[in-house]
């Protein structure tokens, strides 16, 4: 199953394809005993994904066929006994994409010509993902984290390794000793290499980062490059040959408290925001505003969701089943936001007081 959405898959992701491409959207759940209704909603909601291709005039008998195929073999793929809160099946012809996602989502079917793409994009927004960067004398290793979970991530030539030099006794005898590793040219142009490499990632997938060491080697890598300058050190060595979960033990609390720090940022821009006149709250409100491209900050709460009909000039309650219910209308307004440039921001329930779960900051 997928997990990391970066900007190139978002891109193809959202290609037009041959009707129908279909997007199957499931609840799903971590722990017993809400767990036992997965398996039973899973099987139903693709079977009301093939009766709808039944039912679609548009799709030719052997178009539903091959779609039919590809739905089959995404529920092969699914692992229900490690999921998460919400699972997004992609299907159509000659392909399908299989997405365990961090945050829940209504139970439907589309069918179009692209695939549903906001519950991943908001999804992937409220784990506030983040790089980790574990650096060692010969090693260099990149991680991806986000939602409590750290994977090695294989990306921009990482992991960098350094091959272990020759002993040369010529050399030491001329300048006399052995410099120590990190005063070594080969080892800094090293770490060089890998500060040019990670700021090629950042500039394409910008996102905190936080680097893990020896204090010397955090101390050398901040001395010949730049991107550490502004990273949150970790001083914690033998980390870059580490597995996932001390990587994640090791970072955790410095997560934790740039989070807080975070929280507060927002809150305060939120609270000046209302004195300068440029505040949104509510569904409704946040939602004109993000539809004109207003909002320059997005704040949710995290497990905040509503259930609205759209009557044409604004946003109304409604009640989930109704025929022209929008039950993932939250997911909409950050997908939207993110389009339009804005930050978005989730914050634990209660933070936003009166806002009723969704507020933002406006351009103007």
């Amino acid at each position: 199953m997928e997990h990391a959405l970066s900007p190139a898959t978002l891109a193809e992701l959202r290609r037009p394809r041959p009707y129908p491409a279909v997007s199957v959207l499931a609840p799903t759940h971590r722990r017993e005993p809400d767990n036992a209704q997965d398996p039973v909603r899973l099987r139903n909601v693709l079977a009301e994904a093939k009766k709808q291709l039944e039912a679609d005039p548009a799709v030719t008998r052997e178009r539903r066929a091959e779609v039919v195929t590809q739905l089959d073999q995404a529920l092969t793929e699914i692992d229900l006994a490690h999921s998460e809160d919400g699972l997004v099946i992609f299907a159509a012809p000659g392909e399908h994409q299989v997405w365990s996602l961090a945050r829940t989502v209504p139970e439907r079917v589309v069918l179009s010509d692209t695939f549903l793409t906001r519950n991943l994009v908001s999804a992937q927004a409220a784990e506030r993902p983040f790089w980790v960067l574990s650096v060692a004398a010969d090693r260099i290793t990149l991680w991806n984290g986000g939602g409590g979970r750290i994977r090695e991530a294989r990306t921009g030539g990482f992991p960098l390794t350094l091959a272990p030099e020759n002993f040369d006794p010529e050399r030491q005898e001329r300048i006399g000793d052995t410099p120590s590793t990190y005063r070594d040219e080969r080892t800094r142009a090293f770490l060089r290499e890998a500060d040019t490499a990670m700021d090629v990632v950042l500039r394409a997938h910008p996102r905190p980062l936080y680097v893990t060491g020896e204090t010397t080697a955090l101390a050398t890598l901040d001395e010949v490059g730049g991107v550490a300058k502004d990273a949150v050190h970790v001083p914690h060595g033998g980390l870059a040959q580490g597995t996932p979960e001390a990587v994640w033990q090791a970072v955790r609390p410095a997560v934790k408290h740039e989070a807080a720090r975070g929280i507060e940022r927002v809150t305060g821009e939120l609270e000046a925001a209302r004195g300068r006149k440029e505040f949104a709250a509510g569904v409704d409100e946040v939602w004109q505003n993000a539809r004109e491209a207003r909002v320059r900050l997005l704040a949710v709460e995290e497990n905040f969701r509503v259930t609205v009909r759209d009557d044409g000039d604004h946003l109304m309650p409604a009640l989930s089943g109704d025929l022209d219910a929008r039950e993932d209308i939250v997911d909409e307004i950050v997908e939207k936001c993110l389009e339009t440039g804005a930050a978005v921001r989730f914050v634990p329930d209660g933070t936003l007081g009166d806002a009723q779960g969704i507020a933002g900051v406006l351009r103007y």
